[in-house]
């Protein structure tokens, strides 16, 4: 059992940045690897990025590629989305979900633990 919950989520400006963290209870957060999605008010969940267990390998939207970063610390049980540049569109709840495939996967059925979400809001 993992549970995530995820912070740093907030209104900026475009052009900004922020950093989402999600911590992960459990000792065995180094055995999965962890994605971040988003859900605009309307929209579908839709993917952001991934990063393997080992985090040798991420993944990216191509929405957000070159703009934003997930990084992790195992030793700190700890997940980390660096958004910069945000665009309006950016805009929407952000998730982030602990998956069984442990080297990184881009479909939400394949995760198995989710976060309850954090906020981020970006004005023009």
């Amino acid at each position: 059992q993992v549970q995530l919950v995820e912070s740093g989520g907030g209104l900026v400006q475009a052009g900004g940045s922020l950093r989402l963290s999600c911590a992960a209870s459990g000792r065995t957060f180094s055995s999965y690897a962890m994605g971040w999605f988003r859900q605009a008010l309307g929209k579908e969940r839709e993917f952001v990025a991934a990063i393997s267990w080992s985090g040798r390998s991420v993944y990216y939207a191509d929405s957000v590629k070159g703009r934003f970063t997930i990084s992790r610390d195992n030793a700190k049980n700890t997940v980390y989305l660096q958004m910069n540049s945000l665009k309006p569109e950016d805009t929407a709840v952000y998730y982030c979900a602990a998956s069984m495939v442990d080297w990184g996967t881009t479909k939400s059925n394949e995760y198995n633990y989710w976060g309850q979400g954090t906020q981020v809001t970006v004005s023009s």
